[in-house]
C-alpha cells in the first residue's frame, strides 16, 4: 500500500515515545508504519488520555515523504485533509 498526503486511514498504536507514537496501519497485510507526533495527539490538547499500545485511532497522513510517514489524530487536521482532497490537492 502507497500512503498519500491527506489520506484518511486506521491505525494501531504500536509503540509510544515521549515525542509521541508508531502506529500501524490496519487492514494492510505490508504492516505499514507511521508516527503521530505527541502534539498531533488529542491528548496534547484535551482531557483524552494519552495513546497506549493497542489503541486504535483514524490518521490523515501530513507528510508522506519521511520516513515513517507523519500521521495526525486531530480532528482539524483531518478535516484540512479533506478539504485539500475535495480540491484535488
Amino acid at each position: 500500500m502507497t500512503i498519500a498526503d491527506h489520506q484518511e486511514l486506521d491505525v494501531t498504536v504500536r509503540a509510544v515515545a515521549p515525542v509521541g507514537c508508531l502506529v500501524t496501519v490496519d487492514g494492510q497485510d505490508d504492516g505499514q508504519e507511521g508516527f503521530v507526533d505527541q502534539a498531533k495527539h488529542p491528548s496534547w490538547w484535551t482531557d483524552v488520555a494519552p495513546p497506549q499500545v493497542g489503541d486504535r485511532l483514524h490518521v490523515v497522513v501530513l507528510d508522506d515523504s519521511r520516513v515513517p510517514p507523519r500521521l495526525s489524530a486531530l480532528d482539524s487536521d483531518i478535516e484540512t485533509g479533506r478539504a485539500l482532497r475535495g480540491r484535488g490537492a
